[in-house]
């Protein structure tokens, strides 16, 4: 069958799952080669049909993440969550965009809630870190960062914004020891914060 007459022909002469399939097939297609905004026509097309179809309502609220559209992302991230509140990626990218819109005690539920449901979610603990740093809830903060790189040791990030915490708690020791360990295996971002925090640190130990 041609491709033109395929686009032609009565979506409604296809069962419900089969137009499904062919929808999202051409949505995968057009993402595939960068068509983006086709992609997301594709995508409301399927949400119209199906306002609960939860592959539409991610791919729509990442969509709008990369367009700078953080409130939509939100809303149909919360969509997601309210169908799926037993996984915890639901609340993660619910926390995430909150956290974005600087909406913190929302952020806090979500990554707390994921947290409860995959106690091992490396990024949940970060996420939560950065929203008790803006809190300014310090000493919590640091907490839920120790936890993050205990679970990923190698990420930078967490150990960055632990030897920050250290040291607006007045703890330049505590400070220079992460430093320190980061210099073994990220010498640039031990040296950034050097830069920041003026604490100078020597070779490893």
């Amino acid at each position: 069958m041609p491709v033109n007459q395929l686009e032609q022909s009565p979506s409604t002469m296809l069962p419900t799952k089969l137009q499904r399939a062919l929808l999202v097939w051409r949505a995968k297609a057009f993402l595939l080669v960068g068509l983006r905004a086709q992609a997301k026509e594709v995508f409301l097309q399927i949400l119209a049909r199906a306002p609960n179809d939860v592959l539409a309502l991610n791919s729509l609220a990442y969509d709008a993440l990369k367009n700078a559209q953080p409130a939509l992302a939100l809303d149909y991230y919360a969509r997601v969550l309210a169908l799926q509140p037993h996984l915890s990626n639901a609340h993660f990218n619910h926390a995430f965009v909150a956290e974005q819109l600087g909406q913190l005690a929302l952020a806090e539920q979500g990554f707390r809630a994921a947290i409860a449901l995959e106690e091992k979610m490396d990024r949940a603990w970060y996420g939560l870190g950065l929203v008790l740093i803006r809190q300014g809830r310090l000493d919590e903060a640091l907490t839920a960062l120790q936890r993050n790189t205990t679970l990923q040791p190698m990420s930078p990030f967490g150990w960055y914004q632990m030897a920050r915490v250290h040291v607006d708690l007045q703890q330049p020791e505590q400070a220079r020891a992460v430093i320190r360990h980061l210099k073994g295996f990220e010498p640039k971002v031990a040296a950034q914060l050097e830069r920041e925090t003026g604490l100078k640190v020597g070779g490893l130990v």
